[in-house]
């Protein structure tokens, strides 16, 4: 399965989001995995400040479905300066139709 999602940073933090994302923790990378996420990628535009970031899963859920997940939820607190949240913390994320695929 594939997915896609839009995601929003504050605006001036794309250094510190790639910063944060070059020492991205061990035991998120294991969590992502063991849940089925086997390929994990995020673009920023510069110029928005908005992210793209698409996955492959093996299974029927990904890393979206891993929010009562301790790791994650700590996660969310360590990315919420940067970046627009919900309450709790999660990030904003709108999941985006597949309209065209070619393998």
């Amino acid at each position: 399965m594939r997915q896609a999602f839009v995601m929003q940073l504050r605006k001036g933090c794309e250094e510190e989001y790639q910063k944060r994302h070059d020492a991205i923790w061990p035991e998120l990378k294991a969590l992502l995995s063991e849940s089925g996420v086997y390929d994990y990628s995020i673009f920023l535009d510069r110029e928005s400040g908005r992210l793209f970031a698409f996955q492959k899963v093996r299974g029927t859920s990904g890393s979206q479905d891993l929010g009562t997940n301790p790791i994650v939820q700590k996660w969310w607190a360590y990315m919420a300066d940067i970046m627009e949240t919900h309450p709790d913390n999660s990030p904003i994320s709108l999941p985006l139709e597949e309209v065209f695929h070619l393998e």
